[in-house]
């Protein structure tokens, strides 16, 4: 029969078993990707905690005004880049950001909607001005000299590139295609894939904004 501090010794080592497989589970935790966005039919997006998402730019809104991303510091921002020319995809994302905001009522009055365009060559101002008048009201349009669009576009892991047509003078922008959600204090929140539905979109921002 072991003595008493034979059985000091055992439960000892076996705290030290029970620390050790914690602090390791607990890493191993951290260092998976995270599931951003996870609600409803919302298809979710896997960020590693490591990836930063989001920063500072200056760009022109569409009124011709010189703006930068603290001018809607207090607010929510559900920013897509993309352009005015684009044949199907960034009218429907831009669609369905504006009837998510029509969801959420007068929550979206907290919400500041931004179209950020990858064309500048050709989405100048007064296109903007004219293009972003087809979605939600309060959705603004920016634009910006190339090297300002490919910063602001950087700095959210946006890819695009310009796609000739040598029978053509016209000429297509791929580009990913995300909705982002960014905090009040301009820090990412989540993203959504291209063709998320409006109402889970709302119900993932109201979610967000009651936190």
């Amino acid at each position: 029969m072991p003595s008493r501090p034979s059985y000091l010794l055992i439960g000892a080592l076996l705290t030290a078993l029970v620390a050790i497989a914690l602090i390791s589970w607990t890493a191993w935790e951290m260092s998976r990707p995270v599931p951003v966005v996870q609600f409803g039919g919302v298809r979710s997006v896997a960020v590693a905690p490591s990836v930063q998402i989001g920063g500072p730019f200056t760009l022109t809104d569409h009124t011709g005004q010189t703006v930068t991303d603290e001018a809607w510091r207090g607010k929510f921002m559900l920013i897509y880049f993309g352009y005015g020319f684009c044949p199907d995809v960034c009218p429907t994302e831009l669609q369905i950001m504006s009837s998510a905001l029509d969801v959420l009522e007068d929550d979206a009055e907290r919400i500041q909607p931004l179209f950020i365009t990858v064309d500048p060559e050709r989405d100048t101002v007064e296109f903007m001005a004219d293009y972003v008048s087809n979605f939600h009201p309060s959705m603004i349009g920016l634009t910006g000299q190339t090297a300002a669009i490919q910063a602001a576009a950087a700095a959210y892991r946006v890819y695009f590139k310009k796609v000739e047509d040598d029978s053509s003078a016209e000429y297509l922008v791929d580009h990913t295609s995300f909705v982002y959600l960014m905090g009040p204090d301009g820090k990412f929140l989540t993203m959504f894939r291209a063709g998320a539905e409006p109402q889970d979109m709302a119900r993932t921002v109201a979610s967000y904004m009651g936190q």
